[in-house]
């Protein structure tokens, strides 16, 4: 078995503990790998390993690794989970199969626009900024229905559900409370009658408290494929 194999029995067993604890069946919890800074041979090793769902934060070097994986692109699904500026959103929407990091409609309506007639439509979540910093990523939990009810409308999108990316927390308690901030958004944009089903929280440090708080998809990359390579100086 390689590293990269045992890692993933490893997260995968995480997954089933923490469902247990929280009395959820754990086939209700997906796990997506975080390729990121990682070269397209890892990914090709992950999926010898049976993991099919990878993201990217960078959409360059993910088109990239899209491109180099081309052999084996109808057994993959490729989520864009970092920050989306509108001069990449058409590389985006000819690429990806999800984008998790929509923030505002102008990147929404971008999407919805650019994503070619040929292709399934865009999956894609809000992200939500649950802490309330003015420097973070995300729009705010009062401004998220109404972000919502407008890109639930657009053609070539399907609204799946909220991504967040909390502050790291002291402990299990701390971080399940930040999560729980997010699960609430969720579940007021989903009584509003919009049929949400996907709640993107957790990392490696954190996705038991994820799972504890009703996540449906864990992002993981450090527990997978290890520390982050350093960059070159």
């Amino acid at each position: 078995m390689t590293m990269i194999a045992a890692n993933l029995h490893q997260v995968r067993s995480r997954i089933v503990t923490a469902c247990a604890a929280a009395d959820r069946d754990p086939a209700s919890v997906h796990l997506l790998a975080v390729s990121k800074t990682f070269p397209a041979e890892a990914v090709r090793e992950a999926l010898a390993a049976g993991q099919t769902a990878f993201g990217e934060n960078y959409v360059q070097e993910g088109v990239a690794k899209i491109e180099a994986l081309a052999d084996v692109r109808a057994q993959l699904v490729w989520h864009c989970i970092g920050p989306l500026q509108s001069n990449k959103t058409r590389v985006v929407a000819e690429h990806f199969d999800w984008v998790h990091s929509i923030d505002r409609l102008k990147i929404a309506e971008r999407l919805s626009e650019q994503r070619p007639a040929g292709l399934p439509a865009l999956q894609v979540c809000l992200q939500v900024n649950v802490d309330g910093g003015a420097n973070k990523s995300g729009v705010s939990a009062d401004e998220a229905l109404a972000l919502a009810q407008a890109v639930a409308l657009l053609p070539r999108l399907r609204l799946r559900g909220l991504m967040a990316i909390p502050e790291p927390a002291a402990d299990f308690d701390a971080q399940r409370a930040l999560f729980l901030r997010a699960r609430a958004v969720y579940d007021r944009i989903r009584d509003s009658g919009i049929a949400l089903d996907t709640l993107s929280l957790g990392m490696s440090a954190d996705l038991e408290a994820a799972i504890a708080a009703g996540s449906t998809m864990v992002r993981v990359g450090t527990a997978i494929f290890g520390g982050r390579p350093k960059p070159a100086l």
